[in-house]
């Protein structure tokens, strides 16, 4: 399919929240209108930041009440529009006929809209490099769109903590096999690394993991990463512009995923040692790190880690059909941290003076 018209229509799904927010900005800087989706769109204390935005008093904006578990909730809101970007999470990933119903809720929209002619869903790197054994990140080290999860492992279950993983794969692969079969529209996977950056609203603090995170070190609480993994970080400006740019590439085809990352990774002790470098007038007090992880895991760490070393990242493709270029890590971390205080009024745990 054609990618969408310059100044076009883009609903976005998810739009109050981190990824979802920076997106509908970064349509409006762009001249799009845009069809902010939100579960409650009186809930000011969610969209009073997109209400502020300079594209809603002129209309360009619009906010919409959309509920992903009931069945037409966006059969209005996706007429007319060219695109969509599907960013909004589900309730419950471990259920995966509950992900399924969500993802034909959209499909069925999208279906009836006569308009849409673009997909982008919002998936994950949990979708390309969740493992239920550790040892196949040894084993397949180099990550990139064409890897996926050993999918066979009897371990991968939602039990083990693999349904997010596997609600993504059943996203991803529904919507292709929707598109393909409708032939008048195409949907592109986005799989973002762990976003990190600045909050546009208060409750985006805690709207994800990663700026999450940061407010803990903040006010003095630093944990460690499961399995020692390293974030592999995108900044979620970046991660905005990556959805907008597979909107409108022409050089993109229904059923493709693309990792949008970096590829920077750093420890998380490493991170919360970066809030002093960067920004010394805090005098953020830097707290030790706390390993909540049972002893015959903390026994690995060495091993975990070296594992982790080894992995090889990879944008090569999403470079070559966007031009996108990725912000440093030092900038996503520093950013986040001053709209923390800013924004979210975080307390900073400070040395003395």
């Amino acid at each position: 399919m054609a990618p969408i018209p310059k100044r076009g229509t883009v609903a976005v799904t998810g739009a109050a929240g981190f990824l979802g927010g920076w997106v509908v900005r970064g349509l409006l800087d762009k001249g799009y209108r845009v069809r902010a989706c939100v579960r409650n769109a009186e809930d000011l204390t969610r969209t009073g930041f997109l209400q502020a935005m300079p594209g809603f008093a002129s209309g360009r904006l619009t906010l919409h009440s959309a509920d992903l578990d009931q069945g037409g909730a966006f059969d209005e809101i996706f007429k007319g529009c060219h695109g969509v970007t599907h960013i909004s999470h589900v309730t419950n990933y471990d259920d995966a006929a509950y992900v399924s119903r969500v993802c034909d809720h959209i499909i069925a929209s999208v279906n009836g809209s006569g308009s849409v002619s673009r997909v982008v869903v919002t998936s994950s790197i949990a979708a390309i490099i969740s493992e239920a054994d550790i040892q196949e990140v040894a084993r397949r080290p180099v990550f990139y769109e064409d890897r996926y999860p050993d999918e066979m492992s009897p371990k991968r279950t939602p039990e083990r903590g693999q349904g997010y993983s596997i609600g993504k794969l059943i996203a991803e692969r529904t919507f292709a096999e929707a598109a393909q079969l409708s032939g008048a529209w195409d949907a592109i996977t986005c799989c973002p690394g762990d976003n990190v950056g600045p909050i546009q609203s208060a409750h985006q603090k805690d709207m994800g993991p990663w700026q999450h995170l940061i407010e803990l070190m903040l006010k003095g609480e630093l944990v460690q990463t499961g399995a020692y993994r390293p974030w592999m970080t995108v900044d979620v400006r970046d991660d905005a512009e990556a959805h907008i740019r597979l909107l409108e590439s022409a050089s993109v085809a229904n059923g493709q995923r693309y990792i949008a990352w970096s590829t920077d990774a750093r420890n998380v002790e490493d991170i919360c040692a970066d809030i002093d470098r960067l920004l010394p007038e805090l005098r953020h007090d830097t707290p030790a790190v706390t390993d909540p992880f049972p002893d015959r895991i903390k026994a690995r760490e060495a091993e975990l880690r070296a594992i982790w070393a080894g992995a090889d990242l990879r944008n090569d493709r999403i470079r070559a059909v966007t031009g996108m270029s990725f912000r440093p890590l030092d900038q996503s971390i520093r950013d986040c941290v001053e709209a923390l205080l800013s924004v979210a009024k975080v307390e900073v745990k400070r040395r003395a003076p």
